[in-house]
């Protein structure tokens, strides 16, 4: 088996799979003696959803701010779970404890400014506070500190450790995601009549978001299909620091958007008629510097290991579809006849697939996730399908060239199965009822994920669906009460 780079082009150089530079704690200590400007750390952690939460703690007071820091890293900060989605139900049984993660800590490159207050006997406060924070995740514990099995960042190191070691060393993932610029968050007022690569505005934002984190594995960016849609690409890292990457580039994307007085939306399909935003996700296994999904012998250039790993996808790839289109607006835009697929098939380069190898091999990309999904779980859930193929040595079915959207059913899949009986479900979910229903069925999803998570997911998302089927829409009303 060859050993062939995980990579779009020869070009493209391996990311930093180092956090942000530090080590351990006496890192950051080291760091921050020497930047003062440096105020709160500003503790992150997400919801079963993958929305981040953060909480800020100061490093200033009575005590130095290194004795403050080592209190910080010996005893963590209280968390109230019953606060926090899928955490804790009951007020009774909620206290939980954040714990950080030394090689996480990144200072934030902006800097906050107050304002000067002045009172009603013509006194102010002269000056203007000028301070800076830094972003640190962590685990969660409970109160007997052992790993919360909310925790995403946990299941997700969790299932890594225990999937590594014959098979491969490490995963690695390189996503390439997709949003839009609108005027403000209420609704999607677009910035820009730009399309594919031509024209656009507010390019120069995600210029300035790997300006101010050029460390964090930049691909490329550009102007999407969409007005007012762009995508940034990053090159393929470890899945743990990858999952953390996503979440701090949304933040940062957010952020500097509203320093320009627009709202940047990852909603995936926030407009009728115009493309939807994916989250395409190219993967490979790889032991050492040995990528294990590439063989430049074999057809496609993927390895006998990458083809039962697309098995894997394909035949878990409706359980999966809930963590990789976790919202009911997801399955807006997994509809048929556009980029996004809505059949289980794969191919080489075909992009109406839901698997697609891309010319150069070594690695298989799975195009049907959105970014709205919380990233550490969504890699959990690819993992875990993936090396179902692998362990349970799945049937691979046969690649599709033709575009699945505009060819007849059963020739597909009789190019796919021949006459095989024992054949994958054809379709992704076609809305989150229907995930939702896969989901809670599957084995493999429960085992990666625990039981804590598993019972969360579908009880938040099974309160999303049911009230979605039970509300009235603005289609509704204009369309039925003037008729019916």
């Amino acid at each position: 088996m060859g050993s062939k780079p995980h990579l779009k082009s020869s070009r493209r150089k391996r990311a930093n799979v180092e956090a942000h530079g530090f080590r351990d704690r006496q890192d950051v200590r080291e760091y921050l003696k020497g930047h003062e400007e440096i105020a709160f750390i500003r503790v992150a952690y997400p919801d079963i959803l993958g929305e981040l939460r953060d909480q800020m703690f100061p490093l200033i007071g009575k005590k130095s701010r290194l004795e403050v820091l080592d209190r910080f890293f010996d005893n963590g900060i209280g968390i109230d779970g019953s606060s926090v989605t899928g955490f804790r139900e009951g007020v009774n049984e909620s206290d939980l404890r954040f714990m950080p993660e030394a090689r996480t800590f990144r200072p934030l490159p902006w800097a906050y400014e107050g304002k000067t207050l002045s009172f009603s006997d013509g006194s102010a406060i002269a000056g203007y506070p000028v301070w800076r924070e830094a972003m640190i995740f962590g685990h969660i514990l409970d109160p007997e500190g052992r790993p919360f099995g909310g925790d995403s960042r946990h299941v997700l190191k969790k299932f890594l450790e225990e999937k590594r070691g014959d098979t491969f060393t490490d995963f690695k993932v390189g996503p390439e995601f997709e949003f839009y610029f609108f005027f403000d968050k209420d609704r999607p007022t677009v910035t820009d009549t730009g399309t594919y690569h031509i024209g656009g505005s507010f390019g120069e934002i995600r210029k300035e978001v790997q300006m101010l984190f050029p460390d964090l594995g930049w691909e490329c960016d550009h102007h999407e299909v969409g007005p007012g849609q762009h995508e940034v690409d990053l090159e393929y890292g470890d899945a743990m620091d990858m999952a953390d990457r996503v979440a701090l580039i949304k933040y940062a994307l957010k952020r500097v958007a509203k320093s320009h007085g627009i709202y940047a939306s990852f909603m995936p399909k926030p407009m009728n008629g115009e493309a939807g935003s994916g989250m395409h996700v190219h993967q490979s296994l790889w032991n050492g510097s040995n990528n294990l999904f590439s063989d430049k012998r074999a057809r496609f250039g993927i390895s006998r290991l990458a083809r039962k790993y697309i098995a894997g996808l394909i035949a878990h790839g409706r359980p999966l579809a809930f963590l990789c289109n976790q919202y009911v607006n997801s399955y807006k835009r997994l509809v048929p006849n556009h980029e996004a697929p809505t059949r289980l098939v794969w191919g080489s380069q075909n992009r109406s697939a839901y698997v697609r190898v891309p010319e150069d091999g070594g690695r298989i990309e799975l195009r049907s996730p959105d970014p709205s999904l919380n990233p550490w779980l969504g890699f959990t859930g690819m993992l875990a399908a993936g090396m179902a193929g692998v362990e349970e040595d799945l049937f691979v079915p046969n690649p599709v060239s033709e575009n699945v959207f505009q060819t007849d059913e059963k020739a597909v899949r009789r190019a796919m199965y021949g006459n095989r009986r024992e054949q994958y479900r054809w379709e992704l979910p076609a809305n989150l009822g229907e995930a939702i229903d896969a989901f809670r069925e599957s084995e493999v999803m429960e085992y990666a994920l625990g039981r804590h998570m598993v019972d969360a997911l579908i009880r938040e998302k099974t309160l999303e669906w049911e009230s979605f089927c039970s509300h009235v829409t603005d289609y509704e009303t204009d369309h039925y009460l003037p008729r019916l």
